[in-house]
C-alpha cells in the first residue's frame, strides 16, 4: 500500500528504512523523500513508526501514593 503518493513510497519501504535505523519522519524523508512534497503522508509515517516503538513497560510502582512518603507530602500536610 502506498504511504506517499507524491513519490510512490510504500509502507514496506518505510518499514525497511525504519529497520535500517530511521526513527522519525524527517529521517524517513531523508531516506526516500516521503513527506517532503505535500506532507499529507507525514501522519501515516508517524503511525508506522509508532507501531515499531518499544513495547510499554509495566508501571514501576503500584503499591500506593508515592507522594505520601516524600518530604514534600509532609510539608503539604502541615500547610493544610
Amino acid at each position: 500500500m502506498y504511504v506517499c503518493h507524491c513519490f510512490g513510497v510504500t509502507e514496506a519501504q518505510v518499514q525497511r528504512h525504519a529497520e535500517d535505523g530511521a526513527s522519525t519522519p524527517r529521517q524517513i524523508a531523508s531516506a526516500c523523500k516521503a513527506g517532503t512534497d505535500c506532507g499529507s503522508c507525514v501522519r501515516r509515517i508517524q503511525a508506522i513508526l509508532g507501531r515499531r516503538a518499544c513495547p510499554r513497560h509495566e508501571p514501576a510502582y503500584q503499591g500506593g501514593p508515592v507522594l505520601a512518603e516524600s518530604e514534600g507530602a509532609k510539608e503539604l500536610e502541615e500547610a493544610a
